[in-house]
């Protein structure tokens, strides 16, 4: 394997950039915080109106 010299380490560039698969995981992420928030804003809504399922 050649060694690289310091002019040719500096041009090299990497895949920095953002793909589909970074977006996608983030509006993932993005949606579940906001289901989450939803589930627990009903529950504490139905908490504090006793508005209870009975088993």
């Amino acid at each position: 394997m050649k060694e690289l010299t310091k002019i040719e380490e500096k041009s090299i560039y990497a895949g920095g950039g953002i793909t589909t698969s970074l977006l996608n995981t983030f509006v993932r992420g993005f949606d579940l915080f906001t289901d989450l928030g939803r589930y627990f804003g009903s529950s504490i809504r139905r908490l504090i109106n006793n508005n209870l399922c009975d088993f």
